[in-house]
């Protein structure tokens, strides 16, 4: 592969968090002084005022701080009695936790493959998962051939665009299935639904995030938050995620150690009112890519990510938590990024239903044929709220480059 000149060469990472902390060190600083100095670490007044912020933020009556996106899930499924017995339709196109989750509180995944330009869980893939999987019980109630009852669908708002939501709801009130949505990437998204704008996380009953450092709103480790309408379900929520505890010392049920830090709530608390404006800089650069790939006549040789609620009159239409291309060789693709020093990643690299662990299962290869195609070509490309138009171009020259020197490894 020839050299690119020493004066074009520079280095992209995927992500680049220094200048996010650069701007907002001194406030952050002072929050975690005031943890520190209150002595008060474990769900203090920062967890509440952060609880409150984001019930603002995204219209929700109720949210409750927990550990970590994972744990928000886990603490969700216990609260809404689901496990041994029961089943849980999402999508094997996803992060570990959204099926792992699932199986751990001893439920069935039942997957449903996704769109091919969203990559967002198909709702018609869903009715053909019904069709194909499930039966109506003696009750009336959704059930598993193997009898398991059907009780949720997880769909999950993947790389910071919301899947179908109208659709998906029209699925879950024709079988009665509770909706949880996993919003870990989406926060701030939005989605015409019912003739009104909602957030992601909070177009359902219940919905939850992860702010993992990499995600647009990350803490300094790990956390995460669930937002519902029911203050039922809120109360049952705060229960579980101190060990089913309430009062203290008495445990009505088995929960488990969910519980939000002060000083990441604090952190978050900083960074949430700059939300809007990184997730405007990140459309920017989704936008600035899309011209530049267009220029540079590759848009048959690649596949954009797509922006089906461009039009809609949204604002957050898309935040972009990670900046997907598809190519088909993509392999040898990703190989000449490193050598020009482009960090990239694969998300996901295997769908679930192929995981080891899932074997029990009972899936096989080409059961979900949009989920595997996307696990054999999607590339993330390096978008960050600062990255800058001299680093994007960068990477739009060193694609072009990949197929100058390599013509035949069209779309």
């Amino acid at each position: 592969m020839p050299k690119l000149p020493s004066y074009l060469a520079m280095r992209v990472p995927l992500l680049d968090l220094g200048e996010q902390y650069r701007a907002l060190a001194d406030p952050i600083h002072e929050a975690i002084d005031e943890v520190l100095a209150s002595h008060r670490f474990i769900l203090g007044p920062k967890v509440e005022a952060f609880e409150k912020a984001i019930c603002a933020y995204c219209n929700s009556p109720h949210a409750v701080g927990v550990s970590s996106g994972t744990d928000a899930l886990l603490a969700i499924l216990m609260a809404l009695g689901i496990g041994r017995g029961d089943a849980v339709i999402t999508t094997p196109y996803t992060f570990f936790a959204t099926a792992g989750c699932i199986a751990r509180v001893g439920a069935r995944p039942l997957f449903a493959d996704i769109d091919p330009e969203t990559y967002d869980i198909r709702p018609s893939a869903i009715q053909e998962c019904v069709e194909r999987n499930c039966q109506l019980g003696s009750s009336g109630q959704l059930e598993t051939k193997r009898g398991e009852k059907v009780r949720a669908i997880v769909p999950v708002h993947l790389f910071g665009l919301c899947c179908q939501m109208d659709a998906l709801h029209e699925v879950s009130e024709r079988y009665q299935l509770e909706v949880i949505e996993d919003a870990a990437q989406a926060i701030g998204a939005e989605f015409r639904c019912e003739e009104r704008t909602a957030k992601a996380g909070a177009m359902g009953e219940v919905g939850f995030f992860s702010f993992y450092p990499s995600k647009n709103l990350g803490a300094a480790g790990d956390a995460g938050m669930i937002v519902c309408r029911d203050e039922g379900l809120a109360r049952k929520l705060r229960t579980f995620r101190e060990h089913g505890m309430g009062p203290r010392y008495f445990h009505h049920v088995i929960g488990g150690n969910f519980r939000l830090d002060e000083i990441q709530a604090a952190i978050l608390a900083v960074k949430l009112p700059h939300l809007e404006k990184c997730a405007a800089a990140r459309r920017d650069a989704a936008d600035f890519y899309g011209a530049e790939f267009t220029r540079a006549a590759l848009t048959e040789k690649i596949a954009l990510p797509c922006e089906p609620y461009r039009d809609r009159g949204l604002t957050n239409h898309h935040v972009y938590h990670q900046y997907v291309i598809r190519a088909p060789m993509r392999d040898p693709l990703r190989e000449h990024l490193a050598k020009r020093e482009i960090e990239t990643a694969i998300y996901y690299p295997l769908g679930l239903h192929e995981q080891k662990c899932f074997t029990y299962l009972g899936y096989k290869k080409g059961d979900f044929p949009e989920t595997e195609r996307a696990a054999r070509e999607t590339l993330a490309l390096p978008i960050y709220p600062e990255i800058s138009r001299e680093a994007q171009r960068y990477v739009v020259n060193a694609i072009a480059e990949f197929f100058k020197v390599t013509p035949n490894r069209g779309k």
